[in-house]
């Protein structure tokens, strides 16, 4: 396989990274349709558009952020290529970030993510597919490796990271499926983001190191996303708990 993969559409040439990359988005789209019709949610249809307003806001500041921390960490100096990138971590987090501060300003308290952790998930693992056609473009293939599934992207075989996550956000995909205990609302989008934050900071050893202390800005990211997640548990663990 030559890369990156073209597909010829519609008597144009389109990478196959963007063409997954609109699927991933339409996959999530519909998967979220369907939980939402199939389940219900709390939220009326002004509150619904403001919480993804707010989600879609800050996950584009959030994955703009982290992407260009970490082209500069990979020492690029190439302006272009640094407001160019995005990042799935920064995304999510971002994404986060935003609807609670949506919430905020409108008083809202219910939570609202676990029906985004499924379509999150689908989203994931079919762009990351897109990815993985892009090849060495893209940025996001391993080091170099001898084990037998090393993928030759044009320079020696490689770590295929981006069909490592692909095949862990599928294996994860029925846990996002369930339903959260009564009273548990939202414990489910919480361990989905936290497992992928983990996985995440784990396989990105696959990469080149990361300059400060052998760390990515990705990686670091989740750290930070990590750490969050441990301290909003801890706080509700208090609040649960007689006074």
């Amino acid at each position: 396989m030559d890369f990156p993969v073209v597909f010829r559409l519609l008597g144009r040439d389109v990478s196959a990274h963007a063409v997954l990359e609109a699927a991933g988005y339409t996959l999530a789209g519909i998967v979220f349709h369907v939980l939402r019709r199939r389940r219900g949610d709390s939220l009326d249809t002004t509150h619904r558009w403001l919480v993804v307003a707010g989600a879609a806001a800050g996950a584009v500041f959030g994955s703009r952020i982290t992407g260009a921390l970490e082209r500069l960490g990979e020492g690029s100096t190439d302006l272009r290529t640094i407001l160019g990138a995005k990042s799935i971590v920064g995304g999510i987090l971002g994404g986060w970030i935003g609807v609670e501060a949506a919430k905020r300003m409108a008083d809202l308290r219910a939570r609202t993510g676990d029906l985004f952790a499924a379509p999150l998930l689908v989203g994931i693992a079919v762009g990351r597919v897109g990815c993985f056609l892009e090849g060495l473009r893209d940025r996001t293939t391993g080091l170099p490796t001898s084990l037998p599934w090393g993928v030759d992207f044009g320079d020696g075989p490689r770590h295929p990271a981006q069909l490592y996550e692909t095949a862990f956000c599928l294996a994860l995909l029925p846990f996002a499926l369930r339903r959260a205990a009564p009273g548990r609302e939202g414990s489910v989008f919480r361990a989905v983001v936290a497992a992928y934050l983990a996985w995440r900071l784990a396989v990105d050893f696959l990469k080149p190191r990361g300059p400060v202390f052998g760390l990515s800005a990705i990686q670091w990211t989740c750290v930070l996303g990590l750490a969050w997640i441990a301290w909003e548990r801890r706080q509700d663990r208090m609040r649960a708990s007689p006074r």
